[in-house]
């Protein structure tokens, strides 16, 4: 029997941990680590200073080379042959390391249950129990960067990808909007008159960059901030959300 434990690390910061984290990574046989390529370097590197933070017990950890995604127009078939790809990627880890079971840990940026695809991935894999240790998600650490609360009085909230933001504009009947997997920019296809943002890049890391204020007014300010912080570091994370209205 293999268990999977797909552990929610927050945003790379090893204080972000939940003491429940903690014990999945010190009572597994095998942490599977990930490798995004020379430009994402930075990525490995935290998980690998987490596991030096808080792994005492004698843990094996593998690391793989994550596989590239096809650019293809046919956006949803190529995420699946790309999972398909990493479980068969993590398949021949785990028969490699552990040939007759055992424990696997692997670590997931923010919560693995928010717009993230860990789970798909492993659903795939034959056999395999997963478990999941929830994790402080970035929409959380962004909002407490800017100590505002996530939703103004008694309203609801949509949580959407810059994808769908930019094809479909603001979402019907919400009046706060938290927008991830933005590729950049997606803000700019919303009208921003009475639009409040609050824009977060690398949030909860050391190099965390903050910028709030009327859409109409830091919408620039954004784009070129966001560029440059991709050119210094090789790869951006970030993260925002947008209110309609004059309550935080």
């Amino acid at each position: 029997m293999t268990t999977l434990s797909l552990i929610g690390i927050g945003t790379g910061n090893p204080d972000h941990l939940t003491a429940q984290a903690v014990k999945a990574l010190n009572r597994a046989d095998l942490i599977l680590l990930p490798r995004k390529g020379d430009d994402k370097s930075d990525l490995a590197d935290l998980r690998r200073q987490i596991v030096g933070a808080v792994v005492t017990a004698p843990v094996t950890v593998a690391e793989y080379d994550v596989p590239k995604r096809a650019d293809q127009t046919d956006y949803l078939g190529a995420v699946n042959d790309w999972h398909d790809a990493i479980a068969a990627v993590w398949q021949a880890a785990i028969d490699a390391h552990l040939p007759k079971g055992g424990r696997v840990a692997l670590m997931v940026w923010g919560d693995p249950s928010l717009y993230d695809s860990t789970l798909r991935i492993a659903a795939r894999l034959p056999g395999l129990t997963t478990e999941v240790i929830p994790g402080i998600t970035s929409l959380q650490v962004l909002t407490a960067a800017h100590a505002i609360p996530l939703n103004a009085l008694a309203a609801p909230v949509v949580i959407t990808t810059g994808r769908r933001l930019r094809d479909e504009g603001w979402p019907p009947a919400a009046n706060s909007v938290g927008v991830m997997l933005d590729s950049g920019g997606a803000f700019q296809a919303v009208d921003p008159h009475g639009v409040t943002i609050w824009w977060g890049a690398y949030v909860g890391m050391p190099q965390q960059a903050l910028i709030h204020g009327p859409l109409a007014e830091v919408a620039a300010q954004i784009v070129e901030t966001r560029a440059r912080l991709r050119a210094e570091h090789g790869w951006i994370m970030d993260i925002y959300l947008m209110r309609r209205g004059d309550e935080r």
